[in-house]
């Protein structure tokens, strides 16, 4: 199949630095010309993704979310895979935009890489007039309170990448957004009151990440810990290899946590409250803890030598590779090519609906 890929323009692909989505959509686009498929990937200049490119914006696009240039970008998207068998939308306004009436185009896929939300739900229930929806767990899709999804499939990465460690560093590791949804305060506790040391990598730029850290983080650190940053990734991922285990304790439902699959692979169990995706990648007393609140947390780091990394590693190989990832895609697509080639073959010919008066 010939396939066109939309990433949105705030991060290259892949991302130097922090980038969940990002670092999907080079996965799938590796996955998928792995499987012999022609990938054509719409991003900014700056992508290093190894599949042809093409580009609006030379470099990624800042601050994020500026409308009238991801308009531009996802237009000029649309025009570029127009060619295509089939676009697979990452961004949020690009299916919108593409269900224009008179806009002719290829069959759509679009992935919602957020929650379903009062403000979401509208907007992708627009979507599925004219594109099949793609959600990325079963907690995310049940959600989506009556909107049809295609499919749900679970993010996929590179175990070349996430090579498995011993955890010999003796440490705790945070890595995420410098926001309350990701619960950074409550790793900070837990760390605190297990008395282990804990590395925090966090994406720290916005204003809000900002006065969050200085508000609800930063008076529980002592004048001896080290100052959160953002890591390049292969820092982040040596430290994470080297980690007795990752902690995220989020406050919300957080549609998948690419995080915890990337720690899987490193062989480092994962202790994480019981929101969102949590439940579909951490196998209880298996691969890591479902807590409930700090406490828990707390009383799990105790138990950690209980979990097998070993067993870390195999679940990543079996339910969470870059080819899984990109297998699901690919039987998704044919389905959506097909249904669409059968709804084309059943409408009539020009002449046959013409009525004679």
């Amino acid at each position: 199949m010939r396939i066109g890929l939309i990433a949105p323009p705030w991060v290259p692909v892949p991302p130097p630095a922090y980038g969940g989505t990002e670092v999907v959509i080079d996965n799938l686009a590796r996955g998928l010309k792995e499987l012999g498929h022609e990938v054509r990937l719409f991003t900014v200049g700056e992508s290093r993704c190894p599949v042809p490119t093409d580009f609006l914006y030379p470099t990624a696009v800042a601050p994020i979310g500026q409308s009238v240039q991801e308009s531009a970008h996802v237009l000029a998207a649309y025009e570029a895979l127009a060619g295509m068998d089939i676009i697979h939308d990452h961004t949020t306004l690009g299916p919108l935009l593409a269900g224009m009436r008179g806009v002719r185009r290829p069959p759509v896929a679009a992935t919602n890489h957020g929650p379903f939300t009062n403000e979401t739900r509208p907007i992708y229930a627009e979507i599925a007039r004219h594109a099949s929806i793609i959600a990325i767990s079963h907690s995310q899709a049940r959600s989506a309170c009556g909107i049809p999804v295609a499919g749900v499939i679970h993010h996929g990465i590179d175990l070349t990448v996430h090579q498995p460690g011993q955890g010999e560093g003796g440490y705790l590791m945070f890595i995420g957004r410098m926001c309350v949804d990701k619960g950074v305060h409550h790793a900070v506790r837990v760390a605190k009151k297990t008395g282990k040391q804990l590395v925090l990598a966090v994406k720290m730029r916005e204003a809000a990440e900002f006065d969050y850290f200085e508000e609800e983080v930063k008076p529980l650190l002592d004048l001896d810990d080290e100052v959160p940053s953002e890591m390049p990734v292969g820092q982040r991922l040596a430290l994470l290899r080297g980690a007795t285990a990752l902690l995220n304790p989020i406050t919300w439902c957080e549609p998948f946590g690419l995080v915890m699959a990337e720690a899987l692979a490193s062989a480092t169990p994962v202790l994480a409250f019981r929101n969102g995706a949590a439940p579909e990648i951490i196998d209880d007393r298996r691969t890591g803890y479902l807590c409930s609140d700090e406490e828990e947390m707390i009383g799990a780091v105790d138990r950690l030598a209980e979990i097998d990394r070993g067993e870390c590693r195999a679940t990543a190989e079996r339910r969470f590779s870059l080819l899984r990832m990109a297998r699901d895609h690919e039987r998704l697509y044919r389905r959506i090519v097909d249904r669409e080639s059968a709804l084309i073959r059943r409408i009539p010919g020009a002449g046959k609906r013409l009525v004679n008066v």
